[in-house]
């Protein structure tokens, strides 16, 4: 074979160091931030946390060979022009395959705060020690039972088989199966000691099923308890299945009960724990720290940066002050790459910011009816309507809007929710879904409970309001609310 040389012209795109660091930064959390913030302070010598005081701006201003407004991290927009970086952002990623008073105080989750008081710092050995497990919980009250060693080791294989809601999710026989090699015992045995992990708090742990939970929660009640016979009798398989449909006509029937009795029966059931252990298990609590404020001043909505989510940052002047024109020592040559890093890692921040404070204000600015009224007034907004609106790419809005929260006067929300799809009206306009599940969920709640509303019968109401829905839409609206179907919120007391 004969080997050629051929000369073609091509063009790619190359995504470099910078813009990756870039599109990173972009789709981070706030906690997430501020953890890549903090490693690039250790990590980086050149970096540092600006303090405010008098002599900030004469250090900035010092700097000739780099411009010190691109340098503040804050909650403004800076002078710094970004729009390059951004179309080459917006390029390089592509689209997604994958009233309250002038004035409001609002307080910041996470925000730093001085406190001057030490009674009122929290308890930082309770708050990063590890959180207790149902099963430590339940090893703890082993270990103050006179159980022998052969009883101990069948309760601790019994707390193994224990799940997070306090359900046995094993068989006796299944139990018995893992145990018999090692000790010599047989069902009767582990049931002896199921029961005594049964008494264990919380009340209704170790249970095989709901049925046997409410009933060990029910033995605990005074005898002289009223209705507590009959609760036990409806707490029976057969008898809670009828009652997780509400059928009451067929419970009155077979338990011959009156409805008197049989609603005050269903009170005492709905007064147990159906998960016993659910309130046991103590998880890490993830906190969420909003990225953008939104106040009304002076009759305006108006959004701004959370100052506490990101330290100001700017280049270490005494080590800027150590590099050397034309030195190509490795010293030298470390310091000069930092630089350009802490430079490059600023500058991001700054995209980042501005980028994020840009979409912030215009979903503000689309959605004030929202902030004014409440999710009723929401209007149907997607991601092209921000994107045409601030001219970037729809990819862009996506990774802005993950993970980002807005603190309000209303509460605290991901950007994301303020997207929502469209739904036409009946004078040919249209309405956020948003709205319309906020309509369905109060007319939930304003319901008798002896006669709830059908999914038809809202379909209608919503008609009525000039808001044309299909039966089948306020299904999966009142679904993804997690509320239940009609027949299944009738009640009879």
């Amino acid at each position: 074979m004969k080997q050629t040389l051929d000369l073609q012209l091509g063009q790619h795109l190359t995504i470099t160091p910078q813009l990756q660091q870039a599109i990173r930064l972009l789709q981070l959390s706030s906690i997430e931030l501020q953890q890549e913030i903090q490693e690039a302070l250790e990590t980086n010598p050149l970096l540092e946390e600006k303090e405010d005081d008098a002599g900030d701006q004469k250090d900035e201003a010092a700097n000739n060979d780099f411009d010190s407004s691109e340098l503040t991290v804050d909650g403004s927009l800076q002078p710094t022009d970004l729009e390059m970086d951004q179309r080459k952002l917006d390029d390089a990623t592509g689209p997604d395959n994958n009233d309250w008073s002038d004035g409001f105080d609002i307080p910041v989750s996470g925000a730093t705060a001085r406190v001057d008081n030490d009674d009122d710092l929290p308890d930082l050995d309770a708050r990063n020690s590890r959180p207790q497990t149902l099963r430590d919980h339940l090893e703890w009250q082993m270990q103050m039972t006179p159980f022998s060693e052969k009883d101990r080791a069948l309760a601790l294989a019994i707390i193994d088989s224990i799940n997070e809601d306090g359900y046995l999710t094993c068989s006796l026989e299944e139990i018995h199966q893992l145990l018999v090699r090692e000790h010599e015992t047989d069902l009767d045995e582990i049931e002896a000691v199921l029961h005594q992990v049964q008494n264990f708090d919380p009340i209704g742990v170790g249970a095989r099923d709901l049925s046997e939970c409410l009933q060990l929660q029910l033995r605990t009640l005074d005898p002289d308890t009223p209705y507590l016979q009959q609760a036990r009798q409806l707490a029976t398989p057969d008898y809670l299945a009828l009652l997780a449909n509400r059928d009451y006509p067929q419970l009155r029937r077979l338990t011959k009960m009156r409805q008197e009795d049989l609603q005050q029966a269903v009170l005492l059931i709905r007064s147990l724990n159906p998960r016993p252990a659910a309130n046991v298990n103590t998880a890490q609590t993830n906190y969420i720290v909003p990225d953008i404020i939104v106040r009304k001043l002076k009759g305006l909505w108006r959004a701004d940066m959370n100052g506490e989510v990101a330290p100001r940052l700017r280049i270490n002047r005494e080590y800027e002050k150590l590099i050397t024109r034309g030195d190509t020592s490795a010293d030298n040559k470390y310091l000069q790459d930092q630089l350009q890093q802490a430079r490059w890692f600023i500058k991001s921040l700054n995209s980042r910011n501005e980028t994020l404070l840009k979409v912030a204000r215009t979903i503000v600015d689309r959605q004030r009816a929202f902030f004014e009224h409440g999710p009723e007034a929401m209007k149907p907004l997607v991601l092209h309507d921000i994107a045409e609106a601030v001219a970037m790419h729809e990819s862009t809005i996506s990774r802005v809007t993950t993970n980002k929260y807005m603190l309000s006067p209303r509460g605290i929300f991901e950007l994301k929710y303020f997207f929502s799809s469209h739904v036409g009206t009946a004078d040919g306009g249209t309405c956020s879904a948003t709205a319309i599940r906020s309509l369905i969920k109060k007319l939930v709640e304003a319901e008798l409970p002896a006669k709830p509303i059908s999914d038809s019968k809202i379909a209608k109401i919503l008609e009525q309001q000039g808001i044309n829905v299909a039966r089948r839409t306020v299904a999966k609206y009142r679904e993804s609310m997690r509320i239940p179907p009609s027949n299944q919120r009738k009640s009879i007391i």
